[in-house]
């Protein structure tokens, strides 16, 4: 039911950079379950991770080891290891070990990330028998296949990939997510993976990934749900001749960070697309707050409200629910006859009340749609927010109720 959403774009290999994966059979036999990311050494990497106190074995472990000389990115997707006490950080470091005692490198070089199943022991035992087969599927042409190793509800893998030319020298950021349930920053029930061939320092990177999360993964809401193991990884493999970026201004500072934020859109946008059971992606932009925060609040009251997301799925132009929403936002001192509420170019509400010149039939052509914009215009200053969110379906109700079955 992906909004929008096709075959993965042409994914570039990124030199320095190789991707392999394998079956282990965590939750079903036969599935393409375990991927190994191999890094070329001296790569650097930075992230952002989830803001659930209830984090995951392996992000707790990532936040420990992602500042140092890191080698290998082991993924396993069918079981979370969360909620899974100290015998998960245990188990979590066994299975980086294992990886470790065969390549060769230490344990602190490998960073692991799960997904899957909260509360259920990781099942050690079958990761390590499909470590040596994802090793030997190593290959820098293999985002697509590992794109689709990492999936869990979704129904497509999600992928894209942006060169850009400086000096001479092709510079190529590309990368993968997955996610498409348990989405809501600070972060989302996501893994991302985005990975270049420009040499950056690590303060650099670490404030990259920072702003290019907060514009696209900390932007997207499915289910108002905050996972427990969102991890998204920046990696710089340093590969390409060129010079150091060691500051955060210049050309190729630039020209890279166009690149990095367009990939993580993308991608990002991506796992709305592929919401559980969506029928319609949803832009929700607010303009003239007072400041950023107010307008996210009202963008998010709109987003996470069941009555609207139903609407949504009805194709139901019930813009009342969307006043309602804009009014308990907890914007301070809100004076309802500045704002304008707007479904794509029709003007709902104007002054406090129904747009004069609104009749339903431009609402429910609207609401037809696909993609949908929600507008609302609060009058109280210059700040913008825009986020993605998609309906509420039935088919997402099942999704989640036999998500274990």
């Amino acid at each position: 039911m992906a909004v929008g959403l096709g075959p993965l774009p042409t994914l570039h290999p990124v030199p320095g950079f190789e991707l392999g994966i394998a079956s282990a059979g965590i939750k079903r036999p036969g599935r393409k379950d375990v991927v190994i990311m191999r890094c070329a050494e001296g790569s650097r990497i930075a992230g952002v991770t989830t803001t659930n106190a209830f984090c995951a074995a392996p992000v707790i472990i990532t936040r420990e080891r992602m500042h140092g000389p890191v080698r290998y990115l082991l993924t396993n997707t069918g079981n979370a290891n969360a909620g899974t006490g100290p015998q998960g950080l245990t188990d979590a470091r066994h299975t980086c070990a294992a990886l470790a005692a065969i390549t060769g490198v230490d344990e602190t070089a490998v960073l692991p990330f799960s997904t899957g199943v909260i509360g259920e022991p990781l099942p050690v035992q079958k990761i390590e028998s499909a470590l040596q087969a994802a090793l030997d599927d190593l290959s820098p042409d293999h985002w697509a296949e590992a794109a689709t190793g990492i999936m869990t509800t979704d129904t497509l893998p999600k992928g894209a990939s942006r060169q850009f030319q400086h000096d001479g020298v092709t510079v190529t950021v590309t990368g993968i997510s997955k996610g498409a349930g348990m989405i809501r920053p600070n972060m989302a029930t996501m893994l991302g993976y985005i990975a270049t061939d420009a040499k950056v320092a690590g303060s650099v990177l670490q404030d990259l990934v920072r702003d290019a999360a907060n514009k696209s993964f900390n932007r997207i809401t499915i289910d108002g749900d905050t996972s427990t193991n969102d991890c998204c990884m920046l990696i710089a493999t340093g590969q390409a001749a060129l010079p150091e970026i060691t500051e955060a201004s210049g050309e190729l500072f630039d020209k890279l960070k166009q690149a990095v934020l367009e990939v993580f859109m993308e991608v990002a946008q991506a796992i709305v697309r592929d919401g559980e059971g969506a029928t319609k992606f949803v832009t929700v932009q607010v303009n003239g707050g007072g400041n950023h925060q107010e307008c996210l609040n009202v963008a998010y009251a709109v987003a996470h409200s069941p009555l609207i997301k139903t609407a949504l799925f009805a194709s139901d132009p019930n813009w009342g629910r969307i006043l309602a929403a804009v009014g308990y936002a907890g914007v301070p001192d809100l004076d309802v006859s500045k704002i304008d509420v707007f479904l794509g170019e029709v003007c709902i509400a104007s002054q406090g009340g129904r747009s004069p010149s609104y009749t339903e039939e431009q609402g429910a052509a609207v609401m037809a749609r696909e993609e949908i914009t929600i507008r609302i215009e609060l009058g109280r200053g210059s700040c913008s927010e825009t986020i993605w969110t998609t309906d509420l379906s039935h088919e997402y109700v099942k999704i989640n109720a036999e998500y274990r079955t």
